[in-house]
C-alpha cells in the first residue's frame, strides 16, 4: 500500500500526517508532494524523515494506491488526470469536484458505500461545516426523515487556513500592545469581534459557504431536505460550533434522539446542562469525534429537535474524514478491484 499526500506542508497536510500515524494506517510507503516552494522540506513520519517532492505532470503516481490531496481547488483540477492516470484513488479535500455528478461526496458515517461508485477514481471530501453537521443529522434522519434544517455556524479562524489563525494571533498581540490590528485575510478585525460572512455572497444574499451546506447535505444524505444556514466567523483558534434545528416527518422525543446519538460511532454526547456540561471548542480541539449537547425539543415546532454541535474542522472536517474514506476502501478490498480493472 503506497499512499501520497499532496499539499503536505499545509495545515490539513500536516494533520493528515498526524492522523495516518495515530491510526496506524496500513501503508508500506508514504510519499509527500507539494509546490516548488515546499519541495525539499522534511517531515517526520514513522520514525523516518520524508522529503517533499515537487508536484509535477510526470509518472510519480504510477505506483500510488491512494492520494490524499489538499492543495486547493485549482491544483486538484489541474493534476487530477496525472494523479489518477495509473489507477490511484484521489481523495480530494478541495471544493474542485464536490458538485460533479460523477464524483461521490462522502462522509463514511453517513454514505460510505457511495465511495465505491467513482467513474473518475476521485472521491470528494465535503466542506468541514457540512461534515460535522451530517454526522450529527444521520441518526436523527434514521429515526424519522428530516424535512428541513436551520443551522447557524460559529467557525474558527483556522477554517480559513494557516493564514487565518496567524492573523487572529497577530491581532490579539497587536490589540494587547495598544496597536492597530492588521487586517488582511478577513474582511474585518476578527479578534474581539465576530464576522457574519464566510466566502462570497451569491445572488440570493446567502454566502457560498452557506449554500455549500445545502447543496452538500442533499448529495451526501440523498435527501430533498432544504438547509438554511448562516455562517459566522468567530475569534476561536480551532473547532467549529453549530446550532442546529432539524424538522422531521414525525415528532421525535428527546429521549429517543438522545439514545440514537449515544449509540452512533463518531459522536460523543456531552449534555448535562444543570452541571454546565456541554460541548465547546476548548475541549473539542484535537479530538476525532463530533460532540453533541444542548439537546431539546424545538418549542416553535412540534416536529422539531434542536441541539448544539462542535467538531474539530481540521481533523473530522478534513484530514480524518479523508483517512476514514481510505480505511473504508481498504476494508472493502475496493482498491484491489480497481487496480485489477485498471
Amino acid at each position: 500500500m503506497r499512499v501520497a499526500i499532496v499539499g503536505a506542508s499545509g495545515a490539513v497536510g500536516q494533520e493528515l500526517l498526524r492522523v495516518l500515524e495515530e491510526r496506524n494506517f496500513p501503508l508500506d510507503e508514504l510519499v509527500l508532494f507539494g509546490s516548488s516552494r515546499s519541495a525539499g522540506k522534511e517531515y517526520e513520519f514513522g520514525g523516518k524523515m520524508l522529503v517533499v517532492k515537487e508536484l509535477k505532470h510526470n509518472d510519480d503516481f504510477m505506483d500510488i494506491d491512494i492520494a490524499l490531496t489538499s492543495a486547493g481547488a485549482s491544483i486538484s483540477r489541474e493534476f487530477a488526470g496525472t494523479i489518477t492516470r495509473y489507477g490511484a484513488v484521489m481523495i480530494d479535500n478541495s471544493s474542485a469536484f464536490r458538485y460533479d455528478d460523477d464524483v461521490p461526496l462522502v462522509v463514511p458515517e453517513v454514505n460510505a458505500a457511495d465511495a465505491k461508485i467513482r467513474p473518475r477514481n476521485i472521491i470528494a471530501n465535503p466542506n468541514c461545516s457540512t461534515i460535522q453537521m451530517v454526522v450529527a443529522l444521520k441518526p436523527v434522519h434514521d429515526l424519522s426523515p428530516i424535512t428541513r434544517v436551520h443551522v447557524a455556524t460559529y467557525q474558527a479562524a483556522s477554517g480559513a487556513g494557516a493564514r487565518g489563525i496567524a492573523e487572529l494571533e497577530q491581532q490579539i498581540r497587536e490589540i494587547a500592545a495598544g496597536d492597530e490590528p492588521t487586517i488582511e485575510k478577513f474582511p474585518y478585525q476578527l479578534a474581539m469581534n465576530i464576522i457574519p460572512h464566510i466566502d462570497v455572497f451569491l445572488d440570493n444574499d446567502y454566502t457560498k459557504e452557506e449554500m455549500k451546506m445545502n447543496w452538500e447535505t442533499k448529495k451526501i444524505m440523498h435527501t430533498d431536505a432544504v438547509v438554511s444556514a448562516t455562517c459566522v466567523r468567530i475569534p476561536v483558534p480551532r473547532a467549529h460550533s453549530e446550532a442546529i434545528w432539524a424538522e422531521t416527518e414525525s415528532p421525535l422525543s428527546v429521549e429517543e434522539v438522545r439514545a440514537a446519538f449515544e449509540r452512533t460511532p463518531g459522536l460523543t454526547l456531552v449534555d448535562k446542562p444543570a452541571e454546565k456540561k456541554y460541548p465547546m471548542p476548548l475541549f473539542a480541539s484535537g479530538k476525532d469525534d463530533v460532540f453533541i449537547g444542548r439537546l431539546r425539543k424545538d418549542i416553535s415546532n412540534p416536529n422539531g429537535i434542536t441541539f448544539w454541535c462542535v467538531g474539530d474542522q481540521i481533523r473530522k472536517g478534513a484530514a480524518l474524514n479523508a483517512v476514514q474514506i481510505a480505511e473504508y476502501l481498504i476494508s472493502e478490498k475496493d482498491l484491489e478491484c480497481q487496480k485489477v480493472r485498471g
